[in-house]
């Protein structure tokens, strides 16, 4: 099975395609013994959704949460100039106790054999396994640089970045800051692992001119000789979030893109970097400047995309399916979302915070997707994880993507922008293009009036059968879907506290079957292939002129 890669489209075998539970890789890997010296890490991008480790048989560690990285230090485990045999089981049952939630149902009834089961889940989106994102062995010095926290602001024309480095010694150790420019050239120059870099006239990173210095750190031994050099990006921005406006760098800042997902043909989710570049050059033909990682963090590669390419990034936990659509039936109970649940939404905050935390790119922080945050139990829930979230990182505005209605919604008070996905056409009054207009500038003003903050519509968007024609419009054609997304913007242009648009979504994607879905969710103004359906052209058009 080829490495990264979800396994489930690589077959002919629809058991793997349909596969519950536990896989096993294994591979053989050489350490060479150049390496004697340094200290060794085994590090997996991303293990879906839960994995156990093994060197030469010997279990080293287990991690849960598929979308996020993990390592473990092998350097007394392994015989350096020897083979070695690695072992990874990587489990894709879903539980209520896990991000995203899921749950195993058993059918016991003369109309199933025995034994019989499926996993069920309440997010739209299949649930792609394996090893998503490449396993890498890290060779280090023993002495080394551990881990780099870099924060920006403006104060009177000059950037400021502070910093803080850590290393994996007690002591202090000799050190040498340099911040060079996008051509390597040295701008300035410091000494300790904690301070301040002040920049005269910055150039700072930003849509249409995302420039990025370098943070380089070196630090020496007691004799001044180099143990260990460590080069981060560094763009030098602003956010604040107002009462109606997001503000980049002090300047009101639209948001124009899209929900999208990891996603492409053969590989699932596997990380393909052709497919990414590929989506960049997409996004900024269609003149889009921002996208949200919906419903999970998204590789590295990604984000190190988004950096160099200046869009701006929601950054989402995988806290996506806490709802089961049935308001009947609670979600934040025992025997659901409880206190395990809980733990593991923080430590999935902790991992990605520590993750993308220098990313410039990221400038919003969203704790879950379309939960039941009209419920009771939602409130000291969330109140928690944002809770978390500030302490982490106050730098950044913190929200929830909300599927309630502004007067039933338990916790928007809690975040800085208010984020709703809203389907008026589409799942309710299907096929009335002549009432979205009236019903989505409704609630936002109802939102607007409840909460008194800036509102980014995150998902709106009507599946598109790409090739289907019909005048006048009817769902699933291509002249629907236009009207449909018209119909939304013009609604946007009209209200000043309206801070972004999201199409749901980028591209065509594949969910769980039902009949709901022909082939998957048709939202895309690209197929999966990623051509263009007519939308496409017509919002390209309007991200193209410039918005007061």
């Amino acid at each position: 099975m080829p490495v990264p890669a979800s396994y489930n489209d690589i077959t002919e075998n629809i058991e793997t395609r349909d596969h519950i539970g536990y896989v096993w890789y294994e591979t053989n890997f050489f350490i060479s013994k150049n390496w004697k010296n340094n200290r060794i890490f085994l590090r997996v991008g991303s293990a879906t959704h839960s994995s156990i480790v093994w060197l030469n048989g010997k279990e080293i560690t287990k991690h849960t949460g598929g979308f996020l990285p993990f390592e473990v230090e092998i350097t007394d485990d392994v015989n350096f100039g020897q083979n070695h045999r690695l072992t990874i089981a990587v489990d894709n049952r879903l539980t209520w106790n896990n991000l995203p939630p899921g749950e195993i149902k058993s059918y016991n009834d003369e109309n199933h054999p025995d034994g019989f089961k499926i996993q069920e889940y309440y997010f739209d989106f299949f649930n792609y396994s394996g090893l998503h994102r490449p396993v890498r062995l890290i060779a280090v010095p023993k002495t080394f640089i551990q881990d780099i926290t870099a924060k920006t602001t403006i104060k009177k024309g000059f950037g400021i970045i502070t910093y803080k480095i850590l290393t994996n010694e007690r002591k202090p150790l000799n050190s040498q800051v340099r911040l060079l420019d996008k051509f390597g050239k040295e701008v300035l120059k410091t000494t300790g692992l904690l301070g301040d870099i002040k920049v005269q006239k910055p150039n700072l990173w930003e849509w249409g001119n995302p420039y990025l210095y370098t943070l380089e750190t070196k630090i020496f031994d007691d004799d001044n000789n180099l143990i260990d050099c460590y080069r981060l990006p560094i763009g030098i921005r602003t956010i604040k979030v107002t009462q109606n406006k997001f503000l980049l760098n002090g300047k009101p800042f639209y948001f124009k893109g899209f929900g999208k997902h990891e996603d492409s043909d053969i590989r699932g989710k596997g990380l393909d970097n052709a497919i990414n570049v590929k989506d960049f050059n997409l996004l900024k033909w269609m003149g889009a400047n921002s996208f949200r990682t919906s419903h999970y963090p998204y590789s590295e590669e990604i984000m190190n995309l988004a950096d160099e390419e200046g869009f701006l990034i929601i950054d989402e936990v995988p806290a996506v399916g806490m709802n089961l659509w049935d308001h009947k039936k609670s979600v934040f109970n025992s025997n659901r979302v409880n206190q395990k649940t809980l733990n593991h939404h923080l430590q999935t905050i902790r991992e990605l915070i520590q993750r993308d935390k220098n990313h410039p790119s990221v400038v919003m922080w969203s704790v879950a997707n379309e939960a039941t945050t009209y419920e009771k139990k939602a409130l000291p829930y969330f109140k928690k994880v944002v809770e978390e979230v500030r302490k982490l990182d106050p730098t950044r505005p913190v929200t929830i993507v909300n599927s309630s209605s502004p007067d039933k919604c338990k916790v928007s008070h809690l975040f800085d922008v208010i984020c709703i996905n809203r389907y008026f056409g589409w799942y309710t009054d299907t096929g009335h293009l002549e009432l979205i207009e009236h019903q989505i500038g409704l609630e936002l003003d109802k939102w607007f009036k409840n909460f008194k903050k800036p509102i980014l519509v995150t998902e709106y968007g009507a599946d598109t059968i790409a090739g289907i024609h019909k005048n006048p419009p009817s769902v699933f054609s291509e002249e629907f879907q236009i009207e449909f997304l018209n119909a939304y913007n013009r609604v946007f242009d009209k209200k000043k506290f309206v801070i972004g648009e999201h199409i749901w979504c980028f591209a065509d994607f594949v969910t769980k079957q039902g009949i709901n879905r022909v082939m998957g969710n048709k939202k895309g103004v690209f197929t999966r292939q990623r051509d263009p359906k007519s939308a496409a052209f017509i919002i390209r058009k309007r991200w193209n002129e410039e918005k007061v």
